[in-house]
């Protein structure tokens, strides 16, 4: 931890239409800080991980990315865009691309490297998330949990500086969410910066820096995660913990 902030969000507002998602939101994310975001259902979760990269405009307020403020369009955007890694539910693979096509097009498509250059990074991420041997394969053929973690080696193969998940396990049957999970303890381990907005408390707690908890476009709370878990210091979170936890 440099202590050096690489996302800061000040004062951020977000409206759709009449309703207040994100109101006021501030916070800064380090570099290699793994920030964990839990919350009730349309606490605004999504919305901020989704802002960070302009998916989501924003009414107010500013979000600055490694010193610079978030463009709004263009190509400026896209240079952004490329620095910041995201995972969604869904995972977005291109269906009549191979696995390591799809791993390789953003560097090659959006990048313009080369393509042998291009192969060998992929082929390492597939390694990494453990699918190497998938690699001619086509999505289709590949369990919902191995396309996920292919959907995480095509954004590393971008290089970027941070990396988004939004709800990266929550359309995967249970069985398949370990492995997710495992393949995103290790980049957290190893440094990556990361903004993870997830129902997984356990993946929460072991892989967190810090939780960050949001109810009602608000954000609540943050603490490091033992002393979250162990003494949540707001009702609302009190009340969302012993709800989840006692199940």
């Amino acid at each position: 931890m440099t202590g050096e902030a690489l996302i800061v969000l000040d004062n951020v507002n977000k409206y759709f239409g009449p309703l207040h998602v994100l109101q006021d939101v501030t916070l800064s994310v380090d570099r290699g800080e793994v920030v964990v975001v839990i919350g009730p259902s349309g606490s605004g979760k999504s919305t901020l991980c989704r802002a960070i990269n302009r998916l989501e405009p924003i009414n107010s307020g500013t979000i600055t990315f490694d010193g610079q403020e978030l463009p709004a369009e263009g190509r400026a955007l896209a240079r952004l865009r490329s620095e910041v890694g995201m995972v969604f539910q869904s995972f977005n693979l291109f269906a009549h691309k191979t696995i390591l096509q799809n791993v390789m097009l953003g560097p090659v498509k959006v990048r313009r490297e080369k393509s042998a250059a291009v192969r060998e990074r992929a082929m390492s991420l597939l390694e990494r998330v453990g699918i190497a041997n998938q690699a001619e394969k086509y999505p289709a053929q590949l369990s919902g949990g191995q396309q996920q973690r292919v959907a995480i080696a095509r954004a590393l193969a971008m290089q970027p500086k941070a990396m988004l998940f939004d709800e990266p396990t929550s359309a995967l049957d249970p069985e398949m969410v370990g492995e997710v999970l495992d393949v995103m303890t290790s980049l957290a381990r190893d440094g990556m910066t990361m903004v993870v907005v997830t129902h997984e408390m356990g993946f929460a707690r072991h892989a967190a820096n810090r939780v960050v908890f949001m109810a009602d476009g608000q954000l609540v709370e943050q603490a490091r995660p033992e002393e979250f878990f162990a003494n949540p210091r707001s009702d609302r979170a009190k009340d969302f913990l012993s709800k989840i936890l006692t199940h």
